[in-house]
């Protein structure tokens, strides 16, 4: 069947798309109780919004399934979308009857000029694929209905001057929360993830010895996640768990120790040095070896 795409670009929109706008009490932002939710999705859809999306579902008895990739959600799990994200939803979603959970949405004008929306480019979670979602345990569960159930206690009451101040904390807290257990999980499923260094290691030696990098270019993160199945910054979070680095901090140390070995076993210049590993200008190869290895590619010649 054929995806219709739809665009929100108010809170309200979302509250619409349910057959919830009664439950609608801030332009800005807005929780839902999917356990309430009257509207049938009667095709598949994408979907992407002009504002945060966070999510946590639960189907007792079946797998979620968003566009080609199924989730399982049978112990609940949480999705983050940021402005802009496009999410498949199948069809079949509304056919349970089982559904809980939440949704908490805001848009970006809500935070705008707090240090919140400083911070948001800190919630690297945002931008993990649907695929990724977090699974919660009870507890997780529990401490985050409350934050929700917080704000929307807040929206339910008489706007005063305390108001905003309050809901932007508790999404932060909650923000904060993600985090947390978002690092437990790379930790408890470690079993899943367990070769995803050396995975991803395997996946940037067989790119940098056997292309010809002069021609396709330095090895990015972008790619390097493509080969692996997962987003950018899913994959730099988990590298950087297992590591202590991150995968462009993995991908610079192995083109610094590659170039190492060039400087001291050829003659070759540092251009052809740098041309030769995929850099597009040497200038930018010898500001990065020296902030490397505190030395330029030359002095590192000429001492060793």
């Amino acid at each position: 069947m054929k995806n219709t795409f739809t665009h929100l670009q108010n809170i309200s929109e979302i509250f619409n798309l349910f057959g919830l706008a009664k439950d609608l009490y801030h332009p800005l932002i807005g929780v839902v109780d999917f356990s309430k939710v009257c509207q049938q999705t009667k095709q598949d859809i994408k979907l992407s919004a002009d504002y945060y999306s966070i999510m946590f579902k639960n189907y007792p008895n079946d797998k979620f399934k968003y566009g080609r990739k199924s989730i399982d959600f049978q112990d609940g799990s949480l999705i983050c979308m940021a402005p802009n994200q496009v999410i498949e939803i199948d069809s079949q979603e509304n056919a349970s009857d089982n559904i809980q959970g939440w949704g908490l949405f805001f848009h970006p004008d809500l935070i705008r000029g707090t240090s919140l929306m400083a911070k948001m480019k800190d919630y690297s979670f945002f931008s993990y694929d649907t695929s990724e979602a977090l699974h919660l345990s009870d507890q997780e569960k529990q401490v985050l209905n409350e934050c929700v159930q917080k704000i929307d206690s807040e929206l339910k009451q008489n706007i005063d001057v305390y108001s905003q101040m309050i809901i932007i904390s508790t999404i932060e807290l909650l923000l904060n929360y993600c985090t947390r257990f978002y690092g437990r999980q790379f930790i408890t499923r470690k079993s899943s993830h367990s070769s995803a260094l050396s995975q991803f290691e395997n996946i940037l030696t067989t790119y940098v010895e056997a292309a010809d990098l002069q021609e396709r270019g330095l090895p990015t993160v972008k790619y390097l996640s493509e080969q692996m199945n997962l987003s950018p910054n899913y994959l730099s979070d988990l590298i950087k768990k297992e590591s202590g680095k991150n995968a462009q901090d993995h991908i610079h140390f192995y083109l610094i120790e590659k170039a190492k070995s060039k400087l001291l076993s050829t003659d070759k210049s540092v251009s052809e040095i740098a041309y030769g590993l995929g850099f597009d200008y040497s200038q930018y190869f010898t500001k990065l070896f020296k902030q490397k290895t505190g030395k330029t590619p030359m002095e590192f010649r000429n001492v060793n």
